[in-house]
């Protein structure tokens, strides 16, 4: 067998230890489930800018509010094809028509009631949006901070049995100790392979997680003072 095969990347990898093999294993299941919620979560995101960007076009096309909350409502339990800021919409437009019939039958009620009551319920359901949105982020975030050091754990622990073998040799060279660091040093290449691709998801779905957020914010205070002029 020649050096270059013995230095191969598969060799390396199958004549490592028994622990260095696990550590490889790990972090290659952690990258795999990484990839997976990064794939996800782009489409995911994706997704929900697209049907923001829908909805809020017709939203604000001038149509009747009743007509498109019945529709996000027929969306939402048909299809399930609403988006998030259609869910909001609706939550605050439901709460709002309950609290106008429920205060009609009293003679009028009070408006800032209303209104309250309607951003409460598109707040709650902001919040829910915005967990489904960000959910798996604090796994991709944990696996960029704690791969590496996994990973290097991986390798100091195959440095270590690399020169614990030296031991047993007469005499030592480089050739003799080269094969083990290389074993070893595999394990934090696979580490940063499995990191960086969840940082560099991590903020860029953070970001646009955050626009998305602003968004919704903005269409609450925007629909809330729509519906208090109704109210009035």
């Amino acid at each position: 067998m020649t050096v270059t095969q013995d230095l191969s990347f598969l060799a390396l990898i199958s004549n490592a230890s028994l622990l260095v093999k696990l550590v490889m294993a790990l972090l290659m299941l952690v990258s795999i489930m990484s990839w997976t919620y990064i794939f996800r979560k782009m489409f995911a995101i994706r997704s929900a800018r697209v049907q923001t960007e829908e909805f809020e076009r017709t939203f604000w096309s001038g149509g009747n509010l009743n007509a498109l909350y019945e529709d996000a409502t027929s969306n939402r339990r048909h299809n399930n094809s609403s988006g998030a800021l259609e869910r909001i919409f609706e939550s605050g437009m439901s709460e709002f028509i309950k609290a106008k019939a429920s205060f009609a039958g009293k003679g009028g009620g009070d408006p800032a009631s209303m209104i309250d009551g309607a951003r409460r319920a598109m707040r709650a359901a902001y919040q829910r949006e915005m967990d489904a949105l960000e959910s798996h982020l604090a796994f991709l975030a944990s696996v960029g901070s704690v791969s590496p050091y996994v990973g290097l754990f991986g390798t100091v622990w195959g440095i270590m049995n690399a020169f614990r073998g030296l031991a047993n040799v007469q005499q030592a060279t480089l050739a003799s100790v080269a094969p083990g660091i290389a074993e070893a040093l595999v394990a934090t290449a696979i580490g940063l392979f499995a990191a960086i691709p969840a940082v560099v998801a991590f903020n860029r779905y953070s970001h646009d997680i955050d626009r998305l957020a602003i968004r919704f914010e903005s269409f609450i205070e925007e629909f809330s003072n729509i519906l208090q002029r109704q109210a009035h």
